[in-house]
């Protein structure tokens, strides 16, 4: 854990906390998707269109484990100081959901994202328009649903510093690409060859040099050492965790770049030519507006790279702070993972929390 200062604990501004949701399974949300890919097969007929939506139209990345309740009762037990709960999505809601949840705020895409660019299942638009939430506080972290608190964290786990800045690891990285289809590389260039527009490498470092290279990074400091010489950046390596965001940060990016943020909203499914909230992410640093965040506070897993009871473990033993389980690949058996994952969820978070409704509670 971070720690917290005198001067955190005295200040503790509002902290909100965002996550997405879809629920995959849902009939009428299938026929949705389904027409708008035939849509963009008809209107926009090319060679390379199917690898421009790669990486945004597997299934796999639609599915749902059964796990959100899990991650409702980790914010409870967990997170008891944060102050609202965003909870986005498209108009669907679990069964199990208490929306009467005095912390709870329930948002559909219609509420904030412009109508033209709906429906969406690109989650850089959802991602994206995140400031325009009315009510949401200048503080708040964005939770992807595959992203878990597993033990108890403090307001200093996601900001802090005299101005309570948002916690991130500053890591250097260099763009590849596992293979032509996959449009993620594409994105990072994107919003690096932004970053590079507004910001000298070489300044940076030499304005933020703390924050770039502390034994806090552990073995990731390394990478940092050995692309530092370079110009330019070339990207930044995200740890797919939890990140911690002010809400000005967007409104600056959009003030600035807004037409360019805006062809990402044309896009139904992820794209080559997308940007993405990672874009803020990396201004806060560039900029100079984030605290150190240790590389120990969290953990990203990958279903079919790691080794399955290790993830468990991770879960059960409460080796971390928050852990993402990333479901990138359709090849894995789904019906496994799934229930050996609820398993360790149960046995972490056993006792329903007041974010689940009495009926669910009590069946």
């Amino acid at each position: 854990m971070q720690g917290q200062t005198k001067e955190e604990n005295a200040i503790q501004p509002p902290i909100d906390f965002v996550v997405l949701w879809v629920d995959g399974n849902d009939p009428a949300w299938q026929k949705s998707r389904q027409n708008a890919m035939q849509d963009i097969l008809l209107t926009e007929p090319c060679e390379d269109k199917p690898e421009e939506t790669t990486n945004g139209t597997d299934e796999n990345r639609f599915r749902d484990f059964g796990l959100m309740r899990y991650w409702f009762r980790g914010i409870e037990a967990f997170a008891p100081w944060v102050r609202y709960v965003w909870f986005v999505t498209n108009g669907q809601k679990p069964a199990w959901l208490n929306l009467s949840h005095p912390k709870l705020r329930f948002v559909t895409h219609a509420e904030y994202i412009p109508k033209e660019y709906l429906p969406t299942f690109n989650s850089n638009v959802i991602e994206l328009f995140l400031h325009r939430l009315k009510g949401l506080s200048e503080r708040f972290v964005l939770f992807n649903d595959d992203m878990f608190l597993v033990s108890k964290t403090t307001p200093g786990d996601f900001f802090g510093g005299k101005n309570f800045l948002p916690r991130e690891s500053a890591l250097l990285d260099a763009v590849t690409a596992p293979n032509p289809r996959d449009c993620l590389a594409h994105m990072l260039i994107n919003n690096t060859a932004i970053l590079n527009e507004h910001f000298d490498k070489r300044q940076v470092l030499r304005q933020n040099f703390g924050k770039f290279f502390t034994l806090r990074y552990r073995g990731e400091l390394m990478r940092n050492l050995l692309l530092a010489p370079f110009k330019q950046f070339s990207a930044f390596r995200d740890p797919h965790l939890p990140s911690s965001y002010l809400k000005s940060t967007f409104e600056t990016v959009w003030s600035l770049e807004g037409e360019r943020l805006l062809t990402t909203g044309t896009h139904k499914f992820r794209s080559k030519q997308d940007y993405t909230h990672w874009l803020m992410k990396c201004w806060q640093i560039c900029a100079g507006n984030t605290a150190v965040r240790s590389t120990a506070f969290g953990r990203h897993y990958e279903l079919w790279e790691n080794d399955l009871s290790e993830i468990c473990r991770g879960i059960t033993q409460k080796k971390y702070r928050a852990v993402c389980i990333n479901d990138s690949k359709t090849d894995l058996d789904f019906a496994h993972c799934q229930a050996e994952l609820q398993k360790s969820f149960a046995a972490l978070l056993p006792r329903p929390s007041a974010y689940e409704t009495d009926d669910i509670k009590h069946a």
